[in-house]
């Protein structure tokens, strides 16, 4: 078996991956703060993630999966200032912040059934890590890493050598970043947040009592104290998007090794690319290119995971550019694929050896899935017999691609669905020239019409 390689955002390097206890994997991914919808850039990260479990999964290892939910505490700046987006987004929608939470949750954990993304094993909600996250405020105030302001208790980043050792950017960088919040009684611009203070005289929907008063735990507090509470010894691989690694998982790692330093905090860290729309431009909540698998497959009867099989198309290290094009001809392969499944016939055979040896080094080789699907479309187009190619095929999808091979109704648009009706009672009432018309009708339309005993059957070409 080939050995996986991962590249690691810490070191640099693609570095081959040895688990701290054999034949365990601790995953950490950061989840979603819940207060909207999930926008599919954000889902590109959740579906590179769930290919990395299930590449683990190939391996042979047992993974423990846990996944945060941000209910509390991630500010509209990145520096601590500003508002709870909990708290906005209660304001925004005429909700108490607990219902935010709860019904944005539900949405989240929805979309990843829609994209075939397997649930972690563990779910942890920031509210309800409050006391491990006070605990580990107070261990580093033991050590000398904090002081206090009049909006809450900070950690002192200059105590912490090597801060900058996940970003590879120099100090003065991160500190002209920092200063686009400016809080004047901030030591350094780097300095963050561990507990904020309830506003004087202004109750929160979400605070709590604590040794420096009452108030919320900071963003950054929250995976640690989780992470550590859940995987313990197992801090294997930590997981995000690039625009964590030079705040969020920067602030991770120097507060949790400032506390623990006699071992790292995670020994690899995997950052996945953002999703552009035309033209470059980041997807973000706050510009106006918000796409939600809602808005952009469901409302257009487009299934999901046609959006997964775009993503596996892009390696997750690189930039992906979204657009409606690109939609449609990853739709198109899809289908295609779904087809040559269909004509395999009823009989399965064997796994193709081969073909799984050169499919295993592609996705142990940094989760290279473009490669990984060139394998598949070089054992499509060989010498196996189709029952061979149907089971491999099958292994790769249910194994790891993930984009529903064995789903062969293909959903259909209002207006197919009208003209099948139409049809089949032109059958009923065997009229034969206005079942051709209306037949032929359909397949101008870009799908094909099969007739058999079992009745009418509608798939894209």
């Amino acid at each position: 078996m080939s050995k996986l390689y991962l590249h690691d955002t810490l070191s640099r390097k693609k570095k081959k991956f040895e688990e701290i206890k054999p034949g365990e994997v601790g995953l950490y991914t950061c989840g979603p703060t819940v207060y909207n919808y999930a926008h599919i850039g954000n889902l590109r990260t959740y579906i590179f993630e769930d290919i990395l479990k299930r590449v683990l999964k190939y391996n042979g290892y047992k993974v423990k999966h846990v996944m945060n939910i941000t209910d509390v505490g991630h500010l509209t700046g990145n520096m601590d200032m500003g508002e709870d987006k909990l708290e906005k987004g209660a304001r925004r929608e005429g909700k108490t912040a607990w219902e935010i939470a709860k019904f944005y949750e539900k949405a989240f954990i929805n979309d990843l059934k829609k994209l075939n993304i397997e649930m972690p094993d563990k779910w942890t909600r920031a509210t309800e890590y409050i006391d491990e996250q006070i605990n580990l405020i107070k261990v580093l105030e033991n050590k000398g890493y904090t002081y206090k302001t009049s909006d809450g208790i900070y950690y002192d980043t200059s105590k912490f050598k090597n801060y900058n050792k996940l970003s590879h950017l120099d100090i003065e960088t991160l500190r002209e970043g920092a200063r686009v919040e400016k809080n004047e009684e901030k030591k350094n611009p780097t300095d963050f947040a561990l507990w904020k203070f309830s506003p004087h005289g202004k109750k929160r929907q979400m605070e709590w009592e604590s040794p420096w008063g009452i108030g919320f735990p900071g963003w950054h507090i929250e995976c640690s104290a989780m992470s550590m509470a859940e995987l313990g010894d197992n801090l294997d691989i930590h997981c995000g998007g690039i625009d964590h690694i030079n705040i969020h998982h920067t602030n991770e790692i120097a507060q949790s090794e400032a506390a623990y330093p006699d071992k790292n905090f995670f020994n690899y860290w995997l950052h996945g690319a953002f999703l552009n729309i035309q033209g470059g431009k980041k997807m973000a909540k706050s510009d106006d290119n918000f796409l939600t698998l809602q808005n952009t497959f469901l409302d257009k009867n487009i299934d999901p995971l046609v959006y997964r099989f775009a993503c596996l198309q892009t390696h997750y290290r690189k930039p992906m550019e979204y657009s409606e094009e690109a939609m449609k001809n990853a739709e198109k392969g899809l289908n295609h694929l779904k087809n040559q499944f269909r004509n395999f016939g009823e009989i399965s055979g064997k796994v193709s050896e081969e073909f799984k040896s050169k499919f295993l080094e592609e996705i142990n080789n940094n989760l290279n899935m473009p490669k990984a699907l060139a394998v598949v479309q070089e054992m499509l187009k060989s010498d196996l017999s189709n029952e061979d190619k149907k089971a491999t095929l099958l292994e790769f999808d249910s194994e790891i691609l993930g984009v529903g091979i064995t789903d062969l109704d293909i959903k259909v648009g209002d207006d197919i669905k009208i003209l099948e009706q139409q049809r089949l009672k032109a059958r009923k009432e065997k009229n034969w020239q206005e079942s051709d018309r209306l037949r032929d009708e359909i397949e101008d339309m870009g799908y094909i019409v099969e007739d058999s005993k079992d009745g009418m059957r509608i798939i894209r070409k």
